[in-house]
């Protein structure tokens, strides 16, 4: 049986208002979920926005009860010497930092422990948890670092990849949270290499396709016409690609982003592999925002996410969109399924 579990990132952001409002519309979502974070973070939004479910709050991951499916259950997992700090809504605090870090860590631990079967993530608000030692761009490159035991990441290869998956687009990232004047630099033939190979095995095993169609996305103008753009595609992309066919993966480009994205070419693929984050996020938001999810491929466990950020200024107003925590959740369980 699934036991999901769901981390609110930013208490002061619109993540505990997409749960609560998510199981005012489908309570059945949360069947088997376990939101971990103080109950209070909960208790005190549900207040606020006039959604009260039945909240219950567990000692740890073994004592669930099936019985209250009804409501909320919650797992706190700090340390009682972590104080977690008043919540103001739309007010992030550095007083809260360690305990979003510590909830994060908490869930990732456990479902690489085997406890749980998939994470599903809140936004975070990044500048304020680095005010508290958090040294990451973002979830993704948290969880990879957890799952590798606290080892650093190589330079050159790639064990962990950014997607971002709709039901009319799937892109994938070579670099994720970086400038964009790091991006070539940041390039290699090797990690292209191995990006292709975990999307490709991802979608074989956690999506059940069996022959996936992946297209990668050329970085400059046109593809760099022929090196007068740029030489990336021919010194980086295009031996990646060689290479990663080798593999038996079903790979083709690297293709110009310009016209990669029209609806003839992207229905040709399961996948698109991007060299940035902006060249893969603003095609999938324009076609998906709000019904996107945020999956990372490569971990040991099933962690999917919201397609949004913590949105401070619309904290428990009725307009928030709560579309993308839905998602989430149904991709989560549906990759758990597909793996099992």
């Amino acid at each position: 049986m699934t036991t999901l579990l769901i981390t609110l990132g930013e208490p002061a952001g619109i993540g505990p208002d997409c749960v609560l409002r998510a199981w005012k519309h489908a309570p059945e979502l949360f069947e088997h979920a376990v939101v971990v974070a103080p109950i209070s973070w909960l208790r005190e939004r549900a207040e606020q926005i006039g959604i009260l479910p039945p909240l219950y709050e567990i000692s740890d991951l073994t004592s669930l009860d099936r019985h209250e499916a009804a409501g909320l259950r919650c797992w706190n997992p700090l340390s009682s010497s972590l104080a977690i700090g008043p919540v103001q809504p739309g007010v992030p605090s550095a007083a809260t930092a360690a305990a979003v870090i510590a909830c994060i860590e908490s869930a990732s631990r456990a479902c690489i422990a085997g406890q749980a079967s998939a994470l599903v993530t809140g936004p975070i608000e990044k500048a304020v948890l680095k005010s508290s030692g958090f040294n990451f761009p973002g979830h993704t490159e948290f969880l990879a670092w957890l799952a590798r035991d606290g080892e650093s990441a190589s330079a050159t290869h790639m064990d962990h990849v950014m997607m971002l998956a709709s039901d009319v687009l799937r892109v994938a990232l070579l670099t994720t949270h970086i400038a964009i004047s790091e991006v070539p630099a940041s390039l290699s033939t090797e990690a292209t290499i191995d990006c292709l190979r975990i999307v490709d095995h991802d979608l074989r095993h956690r999506f059940s396709i069996n022959q996936p169609r992946i297209a990668l996305c050329a970085l400059n103008p046109h593809g760099g016409e022929q090196g007068h753009f740029g030489r990336e595609e021919i010194d980086i992309l295009a031996p990646a690609v060689a290479a990663a066919s080798q593999h038996g993966v079903h790979i083709t480009g690297p293709l110009p982003a310009d016209t990669l994205f029209s609806a003839a070419m992207r229905a040709r693929f399961d996948a698109i592999v991007c060299c940035y984050h902006d060249q893969a996020l603003i095609p999938l938001k324009a076609l998906s925002f709000g019904d996107a999810v945020n999956v990372t491929l490569g971990l040991p466990f099933v962690r999917t996410s919201v397609d949004h950020g913590t949105a401070l200024d619309r904290v428990g107003r009725e307009d928030v969109l709560y579309s993308s925590m839905m998602a989430a959740i149904r991709m989560a369980e549906m990759m758990v399924s597909k793996a099992g």
